[in-house]
């Protein structure tokens, strides 16, 4: 008799199996382990509809968690090691750990929790998920595809703010004075410029890896690179246009090959996006006048030395989440203040965490740097955001977030999804011995 192992549909012993009965069945499971990466996306764009200030019926928790519940059965089915990517997420659960700490010695705050989750939860979560669930090139070209419609949107969105056609915003919230700041600046669904533009200059460098690569080109290249320089100007913010200019010039100047003509071309494009707006009285005005702008920078020294004077006092461990922006209202003195944060993710780890936090949070951006590093199998999908042209420029993506939080409080979970979500991806490239490390500590138990 035949002994050879039963397959699906092989005949044996009491008639047929009915084969298509158990992939009817299966059926669930295979829609989950495809469905996935795009359940993750969905999630990345809740995240960018929802900012602090607006109530979306708490769609965020709701599919974060459905996510979080997805990734995990897909990487079960699948086979795959839980055991985290490294180097990051060790002193990532550690700064995660101590702020949960420090928050649940204070009075119950919705927003509080809010504020942890955007800062430490989400995007330490998603760096974790990103490995597991952009496993294949298909799934990492979805992503691709996804984050430049996300850079066509808010280019358009802040164009068309920045010549004043706002009919065409959307949605409508973005144009309501009553919630968020910078009004008068392309801020887009975020409610805050330097949030807008840090995302744009992010983006940018997917959309310029994607052209180097040849993936992208024509005149749907030529209008995503030409927009870019506009809505940049548009966000009305100094840091941005710093970082975004220097990102340019140090491309233009250190890289070879296409990467440096198209870094060159961009800056051309650049110039002339400055002529463009320039074209008009009123938009020559709000560019000049930002500027020239003095008011905030003085604000924000005096911030700086009462928030300093926080630190003083509680140098270890600090006040814990939330707690700088009312304390630092009664010590500022000459302005008029409700509230106030920081506006430097460094100082307010310093004042909410303290030496120990801050310590956690630079060596998560020096681990940031890490992840990019060319390793054995970045070349296994050379022409995918796991490529090492991609790797090429994620120390100038990284730079320009670090940069950044010099001016902002990074608390927004699209921002800091989306440089986490990348990160989670590119450590997950690890040589085989740091990926097979779970496995010979399981042999050594044993």
């Amino acid at each position: 008799m035949n002994t050879t192992p039963w397959q699906l549909g092989e005949p044996r012993r009491g008639g047929v199996f009915p084969s298509g009965l158990l992939t009817f069945a299966l059926r669930p499971l295979q829609v989950a382990v495809r469905m996935t990466p795009l359940l993750f996306l969905g999630t990345l764009l809740i995240f960018l509809f929802r900012p602090p200030d607006v109530d979306f019926y708490e769609l965020d928790r709701f599919g974060f968690l459905l996510l979080v519940a997805a990734c995990l059965f897909r990487a079960v089915l699948l086979r795959k090691s839980l055991w985290p990517s490294v180097p990051l997420i060790w002193p990532m659960l550690l700064l995660s750990l101590l702020a949960v700490i420090t928050t649940l010695g204070q009075p119950y705050d919705s927003q509080t929790w809010s504020l942890f989750a955007a800062k430490f939860g989400v995007p330490y979560t998603l760096y974790y998920l990103a490995g597991l669930t952009f496993d294949t090139p298909e799934s990492l070209h979805t992503l691709e595809i996804f984050l430049l419609f996300v850079l066509a949107y808010l280019s358009f969105t802040a164009i068309v703010q920045l010549w004043g056609w706002d009919a065409l915003v959307f949605p409508r919230y973005i144009l309501d004075p009553s919630i968020g700041i910078h009004l008068d600046r392309a801020r887009g669904p975020f409610l805050q410029a330097v949030a807008n533009g840090v995302t744009l200059s992010l983006l940018g460098l997917v959309a310029l890896n994607k052209v180097c690569r040849g993936q992208l080109r024509g005149a749907i290249a030529v209008l995503i690179l030409s927009a870019l320089p506009i809505a940049i100007l548009a966000t009305m913010t100094r840091a941005v246009w710093l970082s975004f200019a220097g990102s340019v010039a140090w491309l233009g100047l250190s890289q070879r090959g296409i990467l440096r003509k198209a870094s060159v071309a961009l800056i051309g494009v650049t110039a002339l996006g400055l002529l463009v707006s320039f074209s008009t009285s009123k938009s020559e005005s709000a560019l000049l006048d930002r500027a020239e702008e003095q008011g905030p920078i003085n604000i924000r020294l005096a911030v700086y030395r009462a928030a300093l004077g926080m630190a003083s006092e509680k140098p270890i461990l600090g006040w814990g989440v939330n707690q700088m922006p009312q304390e630092v209202v009664r010590r500022v003195e000459g302005y008029r203040l409700e509230a106030y944060w920081a506006h430097n993710s460094y100082l307010e780890i310093l004042v909410e965490n303290g030496i120990v936090g801050l310590a956690l949070y630079l060596s998560i951006a020096v681990g940031l740097f890490r992840v990019g590093r060319e390793k054995p199998t970045s070349n296994r999908w050379p022409g995918t955001l796991a490529g090492p042209k991609f790797r090429r420029l994620w120390p100038v993506l990284v730079c320009i977030y670090l940069f950044n939080a010099c001016f902002v409080v990074m608390n927004y979970q699209f921002v800091n999804a989306l440089v986490f979500t990348l990160a989670g991806i590119l450590a997950a490239q690890q040589p085989a011995p740091q990926r097979t490390l779970h496995a010979r500590v399981i042999a050594a138990a044993r």
